[in-house]
């Protein structure tokens, strides 16, 4: 079976970040991916869709810290439902992805994709993050698993495409 979730798209709103109990972050995102088509007339058509993410750990205390309304950014994840109850004891569902990998991309909308201080990122460049690989900060590449099976790891961060780019497919 695969449950596995990849998007590009751009940030609603600001990250929303609470944190449990035990002190570990969490961190909600809004994220945009518009699909752009022809109708069967002819006409140029744009469809909207809205994604929920939730970073947990390092990685949303990364999101909350360097994402902003506006940004654009690459989700990899899977789906999860969620079963809680509201205060009035119904039982409510979310679904949403769960991001196991972030990177950020630069493009409008987002403050150059840099990790900000110390001269590390840059205009532009993308930053890529995850929870259990925090102390490599210098090649902006992390992972949540300890074995990297990605076969797009050395992929582009697709940065460099442009937003009105009509590929035929």
């Amino acid at each position: 079976m695969l449950n596995k979730v990849m998007l590009i798209g751009n940030l609603g709103l600001d990250p929303e970040t609470r944190f449990t109990q035990d002190g570990t972050c969490v961190c909600n995102l809004r994220i945009a991916t518009t699909e752009k088509f022809k109708s069967r007339s002819g006409e140029q058509q744009e469809r909207t869709e809205w994604h929920r993410v939730v970073l947990w750990g390092r990685l949303g205390e990364i999101a909350n810290q360097y994402l902003k309304k506006g940004a654009r950014v690459y989700i990899e994840g899977k789906i999860e439902t969620r079963k809680w109850q509201n205060k009035d004891g119904q039982d409510q569902y979310t679904t949403e992805i769960r991001a196991a990998e972030m990177k950020m991309l630069g493009g409008s909308g987002q403050a150059g994709g840099s990790m900000g201080g110390g001269g590390q990122g840059g205009g532009g460049q993308s930053g890529g993050y995850s929870r259990n690989e925090p102390s490599n900060y210098g090649n902006n590449q992390y992972s949540n698993n300890q074995q990297h099976n990605d076969p797009f790891a050395d992929s582009p961060d697709f940065g460099d495409i442009p937003v009105d780019d009509d590929i035929p497919f």
